[in-house]
């Protein structure tokens, strides 16, 4: 297929970039995967795509009579003999098409299997997500790499809230005790509001002045100091946070951010960057060197109109996607609906956290975690982490088992209070 066809012509001496040729054609089993996929390609694909409702066997006979397109993507889930299938595959398609495939088996020596002696140039299994197809799918589609210092090290995640006070510090905490805690991934919580940053009492963590340093002086950044200026919350889970006097502005060096999040790459799988966006140089490099950008809303018109202002910035050269839209308190008594703001937006909205201030204010107030308690706001994390790059499959039953894991932090634990 992509490497060496049935006919045994290289790739290479294809026939891509025809004018006649469609670019993407894709045979998709259900409704659910033809969504994800057609939001995460986005406005990728240069000459359309036509997307049809079928299984690996469907593409076998529609390839068997029409021109073969730029990439096929055919979905082999639920296919008894899927190495037979795309062996038939082969069979029927120009050998310089880029066939990518999707399916069901989460295992490591069948996606090395044919990727590496079937020509299979990549392969994502079910249920697939934005950030996989924008980041797996999206570059071999377009043939533009993202670059080898994208994909080495771990990733960053950038959670910005549309305004203040729309929950943006409550996800990403959770978010990073769901990767460090529950499912053990390496992970950092980044507060880049050295003055009023709430995110290291919320986890219970302690604040220095690491982080103001290496924003100031970036000299100073390597190894040692990371692990020097992050604090433990737990094994795998770090905060990096200062809580500066209120008349110390922050001097920021250019080219620090970008600097320490090389740094912290190298030390974590995953970094959580709580990010509010104000017109200063600092956020706005921590911004732009995200693998992945989270916008945080809630249902008001004001969080509409600054959710399309952010939506509005470019992309930064590691992001091969749209930001994934997160709104908060969906329900709140007065506010807009998700079909309001769907339609205001002109997107879907990503992810849905119902209003649930009890069990918030409750975990703010007493340090624990609200995605230990099992219910709607965990599983919105759950599906976020996802979304942010996360592989789901096996470990999602180490999440589950880990669903009563809590931690006495916060305010009442650094006041030796006591929770009554």
């Amino acid at each position: 297929m992509s490497q060496q066809g049935s006919r045994g012509v290289p790739a290479e001496i294809g026939p891509a970039g025809r004018p006649d040729r469609l670019t993407v054609l894709a045979f998709l089993g259900d409704p659910a995967t033809e969504q994800v996929l057609r939001d995460g390609l986005g406005d990728t694909v240069a000459n359309g795509m036509d997307i049809r409702r079928g299984t690996v066997r469907t593409a076998i006979a529609a390839m068997s009579k029409m021109q073969t397109p730029e990439v096929l993507i055919v979905d082999i889930a639920g296919e008894e003999q899927p190495l037979h299938a795309l062996g038939e595959l082969s069979d029927v398609v120009e050998p310089g098409v880029r066939v990518l495939v999707i399916g069901d088996t989460d295992d490591v020596d069948f996606y090395r299997h044919i990727t590496r002696g079937m020509g299979v140039m990549e392969y994502i299994f079910k249920p697939i997500t934005r950030e996989a197809v924008a980041r797996h799918f999206a570059p071999l589609i377009t043939r533009k790499t993202i670059g080898q210092e994208a994909t080495r090290g771990g990733r960053v995640v950038v959670i910005m809230g549309a305004r203040g006070g729309v929950g943006a510090t409550s996800i990403a905490g959770n978010l990073s005790w769901l990767l460090g805690v529950m499912a053990k991934r390496h992970t950092v919580f980044v507060e880049s509001d050295i003055h009023m940053g709430s995110g290291a009492l919320l986890l219970g963590g302690k604040t220095g002045p690491g982080l103001r340093m290496a924003l100031e002086t970036p000299d100073r950044i390597d190894p040692l100091f990371v692990e020097r200026a992050a604090q433990p919350v737990a094994e795998r889970l770090h905060v990096l946070a200062s809580e500066e006097k209120l008349t110390e502005p922050l001097h920021y060096a250019p080219g620090a951010a970008r600097r320490l999040i090389e740094a912290l790459r190298v030390r974590y799988n995953f970094i959580v960057m709580d990010v509010p966006f104000l017109p200063m140089p600092c956020n706005r490099e921590l911004i732009e060197f995200a693998h992945h950008r989270v916008i945080v809303m809630d249902p008001s018109l004001a969080s509409v109109r600054d959710t399309l202002r952010l939506m509005s910035l470019p992309n930064g050269p590691w992001q091969p996607q749209s930001p994934t839209i997160v709104l908060n308190r969906q329900g709140r008594p007065g506010g807009l609906t998700r079909k309001q703001i769907e339609d205001a937006l002109k997107v879907k909205i990503d992810i849905v956290i119902p209003d649930m201030p009890k069990q918030l204010n409750e975990s703010a107030s007493f340090g624990e975690p609200a995605i230990a308690t099992r219910g709607p706001f965990r599983q919105a994390i759950i599906e976020l982490s996802r979304e942010v790059g996360f592989v789901a499959g096996r470990e999602d039953g180490v999440i589950e088992g880990a669903g009563q894991v809590t931690a006495v932090g916060g305010i009442f634990k650094m006041l030796s209070l006591s929770k009554r």
